[in-house]
């Protein structure tokens, strides 16, 4: 029995359709990286909500050791998630 070799090409035409360049992405890599983006910044609010909820749980004295009095943590704290 013969053996069949495969050739495998990374960007051949499909279905009629010139390759495209490896810096160039479809459609989903486009949506997948604005899911990713988005999902960074989302990410990131709420990390920075989290330090802002932190700031109301911190006693005077603690207020006192990063400079900030309890005015200035209520003022933080209650700021919007967007803010």
């Amino acid at each position: 029995m013969d053996t069949i070799g495969t050739f495998h090409h990374p960007r051949t035409e499909l279905l009629g359709q010139p390759a495209r360049p490896t810096g160039q992405r479809g459609f989903a890599g486009r949506l997948v990286q604005v899911v990713r983006s988005l999902a960074k910044w989302i990410d990131h609010l709420l990390e920075r909500r989290r330090g802002r909820l932190a700031l109301l749980e911190m006693t005077d004295d603690q207020l006192k050791d990063i400079g900030l009095s309890r005015c200035d943590a209520h003022r933080e704290g209650i700021k919007r998630l967007w803010e």
